[in-house]
């Protein structure tokens, strides 16, 4: 069994938990641990900000090997909305990535949907789609305000 299998195969708990695996190894750049959040399906998809559609693990994997030679990423994920059931969660949120320009650190800010499927190894994630933010992410438009009574 390959490395990446064997770390596949121990990942597990919930799609909350892959989630948190995902971005951890963004922060550390670390392909395995991030080809491991991955169902083991021909059809998994990943697209990035202007990206195209990437289908299949190998695309994924050349896509995030290429963006790891440049170093980490420091996404993180905020502002967390998710749709669950038995066997498929999506989750839906805003990244902040924290980039390094000229100018020094800046905030950028991306559109997020990971999509979750439970397999038989566990949950693993099976799309992952982001989209462009704009400076005024830090508002999202039609969320009810909480009122207490």
């Amino acid at each position: 069994m390959t490395q990446a299998k064997l770390r596949a195969a121990t990942l597990g708990g919930s799609a909350d938990d892959i989630e948190n695996a995902f971005y951890e190894a963004l922060h550390t750049a670390d392909i395995q641990k991030l080809m491991g959040c991955w169902a083991d399906e021909e059809d998994i998809v990943c697209v990035h900000p202007g990206g195209p559609r990437l289908i299949g693990a190998g695309a994924i994997r050349a896509a995030f090997e290429a963006m790891f030679a440049n170093g980490n990423i420091q996404a993180y994920p905020e502002r967390i909305h998710k749709i669950e059931s038995l066997a498929s969660a999506v989750h839906h949120l805003v990244e902040r990535v924290e980039v390094m320009t000229p100018q020094g650190p800046q905030k950028a800010w991306v559109i997020a949907t990971n999509v979750f499927h439970k397999t038989p190894q566990g949950w693993r994630m099976v799309a992952h789609h982001t989209s462009p933010g704009t400076a005024n992410e830090a508002i999202d438009v039609g969320v009810k305000p909480m009122v207490l009574h």
